[in-house]
């Protein structure tokens, strides 16, 4: 090849390059990926079965953390006052959708932060009643979520740990007093008390030090049988209470399965792992262009007994027939 030939292939390949400098230039560059901020009242521990269950639920949608979405994580780890910090926080990162987990404190915070971004939450009592939607069937504002009625079953709850101790004997409630609706369960479960002849006492403890205290006091007072209300803090709390409940050999129902699973005698409630995959769910479908004011509040409606046997004998408690019939699971 001589040199003027090669020199006319080099022009020709520079002016063919530069030609497509405007086109490569123009060309859509691929979306940012969308970002969602996740805040819970819990903790990372004892809820990474609860974030896989959550995303299930976004795959259910077709999203893929690491893939085509990213989530932020902030944990309060039981401190109810750091949620609006970590609200603001998340706010900064340029979300797409904030999921507010871990009962009422976290979405009522997350409610107070924005007006704007999408919200989606996982509580255990009543939305309207806490003010986060105007409707179940519409909500109504920028928020919408799962309703996990955990609240709801305390009276029933009271009723099966009432079977297995002797009759008149006191029955002690747990409460966590900075809990939205603390004062409407204990209302509930000194009424469900008059009915079933049982004194009740309440002990409430809103941290590590106040829960230390409880526990003393409920062993003062030589209560029969423990009932622990459906709070965030005590989810995050679990390993001690369980712990205290078997040095005392104290019978003791809890709202999730969780607690039986860990050693606890006994649980009534809904699926928790069950209420975050929705949760993932709602999250998916409001980055697809669902709106929040028009997603109905998902309620669970299952509920399930677990009982530990292998617990009850520890303690020397013996199961009535009919209420192991009634078990959803018995662990051995």
């Amino acid at each position: 090849m001589t040199l003027d030939r090669l020199r006319r292939r080099e022009t020709l390949a520079l002016i063919g390059g530069a030609a497509a400098w405007p086109l490569a230039a123009g060309a859509q560059q691929p979306a940012a990926m969308p970002v969602i901020g996740m805040m819970s009242s819990r903790t990372a521990a004892d809820s990474a079965h609860l974030v896989e269950a959550f995303r299930q639920g976004l795959r259910e949608t077709g999203y893929t953390e690491g893939q085509n979405v990213a989530i932020e994580f902030r944990w309060a780890n039981g401190k109810y006052g750091e949620l609006p910090a970590l609200a603001a926080d998340l706010l900064k990162q340029n979300i797409a959708v904030l999921v507010a987990v871990g009962g009422e404190p976290s979405a009522l915070a997350a409610k107070a932060a924005t007006s704007t971004v999408p919200i989606v939450f996982t509580i255990g009592g009543d939305p309207i009643q806490v003010g986060l939607v105007a409707s179940i069937n519409r909500p109504g504002g920028n928020a919408t979520g799962v309703s996990l009625l955990a609240i709801a079953p305390e009276a029933k709850r009271l009723a099966m740990l009432h079977e297995l101790v002797p009759k008149g004997a006191p029955i002690a409630a747990l409460v966590n007093p900075t809990f939205a609706d603390a004062e409407t369960r204990i209302r509930e479960l000194e009424a469900a008390g008059q009915t079933l002849d049982r004194p009740i006492e309440f002990f409430r403890a809103k941290d590590n030090a106040e829960l230390e205290l409880a526990f003393a006091e409920v062993s003062r007072k030589r209560a029969a049988a423990l009932q622990v209300t459906a709070d965030p803090f005590f989810d995050t709390r679990l390993a001690a209470i369980i712990a205290f409940a078997a040095r005392g050999r104290l019978p003791t129902i809890y709202q999730f399965r969780e607690f039986a699973q860990a050693g606890g005698l006994m649980s009534y409630g809904i699926s928790l792992a069950d209420g975050y995959r929705q949760t993932g769910n709602y999250a998916g479908r409001i980055l697809k262009g669902a709106k929040p004011a028009e997603l109905p509040v998902y309620q669970s409606i299952k509920f399930e007994l677990v009982i530990n046997l292998k617990t009850a004998k520890a303690i020397g408690v013996e199961i009535p027939p009919y209420l192991s019939a009634l078990a959803d699971e018995i662990i051995e």
